[in-house]
Parts: C-alpha cells; structure tokens; sequence
C-alpha cells in the first residue's frame, strides 16, 4: 500500500483486524454521488475501490482465512445510464437508481463466480432473478450463521425484523 488512508490501506487494515479475531469491520469510500464530473472522477473512484477490494479478496484467501470471512461490497443505489449536468464530453452526470444496483459477496459460504439478476438494455428495470433487500439480508444473515427470524428486538412497543415481516434465502448464490 503506498498511500496511507486510501482505500486500500483500509482494506489492509480490515485484513489486520480479521487476522486478529475481529468479526465485523465496515470500510467507506465516499464520493460516489457523481451527478457531475462522472468522466474525470469514474476512473479514479473504480481504480481506489477495484485495486483495494481485489488485494483484500486476495489476501484472505492466501492466508486461508477466505472461507470463514464474508465480504460485501455495494451501496444504497444505483445509477441511470442516462446523462445529466452539464452534458458535455468531459462534464456530465448521472442521476441515482433505487430499483437497480449492484453488490457483490466473496468467501463465507458464496459461490464463487457466481452472478444473479438482470435489467432491461436500458439498466432501467429487472428482468430477470430479482433480490429484494429483504432477501438479501436473510442471505447474508444465513451465510454468518443467523436465523432472520429470530433476530427480533422490541422499539416502542412492537418486536422489528431486519427483514421486517419478509426475506428469502437466495439459494442461488450458496457455495
């Protein structure tokens, strides 16, 4: 890592905590909202987060430690192919997507390789194998030994899922 505070410092540092019995570290990478200047900032951002992420994967499963670690990366939405801003060649945007995104899961019991889901050519609906929030929850709640259903607590009087009164297991994506 020749950067400290970068990305990918933190995703050593995440490999440090894990190496040390650590169970749950959460890393961000802020500035992704690009409603402007998306050709001179993609690059950078995909280039911080693809590097780090990547040598992170990489070095849990060298030290064998993959299979017991689960990894999830994403964000709260997407993003509409469809350009906004100021709209020329170098300085344009693209505004946010709630119904499509994408997040990925390495190790910890995910099948590797593995991608569900599809949308529409404009990236606009899913077509095809949708996952729900809900779902997804459940999922990684299973995949870290959890059951969905019984992890309840009570708030102003009324007992709270994470999955609310939903969420299916995402069989698909089990190694």
């Amino acid at each position: 890592v020749k950067k400290p505070g970068s990305f990918a410092s933190n995703c050593l540092l995440a490999r440090r905590l894990a190496e040390r019995g650590v169970n749950f570290v959460q890393l961000f990478h802020r500035g992704w909202d690009q409603h402007f200047n998306l050709p001179r900032d993609i690059g950078l951002q995909c280039g911080d987060v693809d590097q780090g992420s990547g040598a992170l994967v990489k070095d849990l499963k060298q030290r064998g430690m993959l299979d017991d670690t689960l990894v999830i990366w994403g964000g709260e939405f997407g993003r509409t192919i469809y350009s906004q801003g100021a709209l020329s060649a170098d300085n344009y945007g693209r505004d946010h997507h709630g119904r499509c995104f994408t997040m990925w899961m390495a190790g910890g019991g995910v099948k590797p390789g593995f991608s569900l889901g599809e949308t529409d050519d404009f990236s606009y609906n899913i077509i095809k194998d949708p996952v729900h929030i809900h779902d997804f929850n459940t999922t990684i709640l299973h995949l870290i030994g959890i059951d969905h259903e019984k992890l309840t607590f009570r708030y102003q009087g009324r007992d709270f899922r994470l999955t609310d009164v939903h969420g299916n297991l995402v069989e698909q994506v089990l190694a």
